[in-house]
């Protein structure tokens, strides 16, 4: 039985990489900022909750011929709340373990 060696993931930079000769980060990829990437975030999360409601519509009137389409467009709605909830949550922790730890 011979164990074949695992091949190294290519997509992932070493921090090291990351950083510049100061020892700060420097920035990479496309440079979009985090408030960018926020709000990219939350335009998709309304445009999950709007199709959902879309054909919520359509069920209700009965235009809509396969209601599992309904279905998994209100799971994907919820569970993109869900996870936009949880990450507001986990930021809000971390700003006010930082606003302690500078008191």
């Amino acid at each position: 039985m011979s164990i074949d060696a695992i091949a190294p993931l290519a997509s992932i930079t070493p921090v090291n990489d990351l950083l510049g000769s100061t020892g700060r980060p420097v920035q990479t990829g496309s440079g979009a900022d985090f408030g960018s990437m926020v709000a990219q975030g939350l335009q998709k999360l309304q445009n999950a909750q709007n199709t959902a409601d879309d054909l919520a519509v359509q069920a209700a009137t009965g235009k809509l011929t396969d209601v599992h389409d309904y279905i998994i467009a209100a799971t994907e709605a919820s569970l993109a709340t869900s996870l936009t909830v949880a990450v507001r949550n986990r930021a809000l922790d971390a700003f006010n373990e930082i606003m302690r730890m500078q008191a």
